[in-house]
């Protein structure tokens, strides 16, 4: 993810979208592209960051805490941690980009937004040129150190990835509009989370 994020910010104007889980393997990357703009914004003048990630505020199978025969069981406590991480992840980003705004280096934006359902794939569209697409899997398990129970918690970092590029072969351009089209979508109707209030 790293490599992708990194070319990315090579450019005059960044844009990078995720739909996904909670995006932290991606906010790590973008944590450290955007506080080095703070240093030394290179050609980059312009960076728009926008995130999908699932509602937690509603009962949810994915992820959920594994009952009796593996059947999921709603878990309050777990979707509000997995809240917290998101918000954490906004906070400092917009954060960030509102630094670098008022700097008058770089106009940056960043910004989360909420889908219904469960997480179920991660993409993430680099400047409008790069797709990166995989489904994660929804049984994989994970055992907090406070509690002995297990919970359904897919993990974005094993998730395999495939890629589209613009300067790739075939049906590649068709495949990149296609996405981006469905996020540009997904985004308007997405609704502002809780901690933001209402849509800016």
């Amino acid at each position: 993810m790293g490599l992708f994020v990194s070319e990315a910010f090579r450019t005059q104007t960044v844009d990078v979208r995720f739909l996904g889980y909670t995006g932290e393997t991606l906010y790590n990357e973008l944590y450290h592209r955007l506080e080095g703009l703070l240093d030394d914004p290179g050609p980059t003048r312009h960076v728009t960051v926008r995130v999908l990630v699932p509602d937690f505020g509603q009962p949810m199978t994915v992820p959920s805490r594994v009952g009796e025969g593996g059947k999921p069981i709603d878990d309050p406590d777990f979707r509000k941690r997995l809240e917290g991480k998101c918000q954490e992840f906004d906070e400092t980003l917009s954060g960030l980009a509102e630094r670098l705004t008022a700097l008058v280096r770089v106009s940056a934006h960043c910004e989360y937004r909420l889908y219904q359902g469960v997480p179920r794939e991660k993409i993430c569209v680099f400047n409008r040129e790069l797709v990166l697409h995989g489904l994660y899997d929804m049984t994989a398990r994970t055992v907090l150190r406070s509690s002995a129970r297990e919970h359904y918690d897919p993990k974005g970092y094993r998730t395999d990835l495939n890629v589209w590029s613009s300067e790739g072969a075939g049906g590649a351009k068709t495949v990149i509009a296609t996405w981006n089209k469905h996020l540009d979508d997904l985004w308007v109707l997405a609704a502002p989370p809780p901690w933001r209030g209402p849509a800016r």
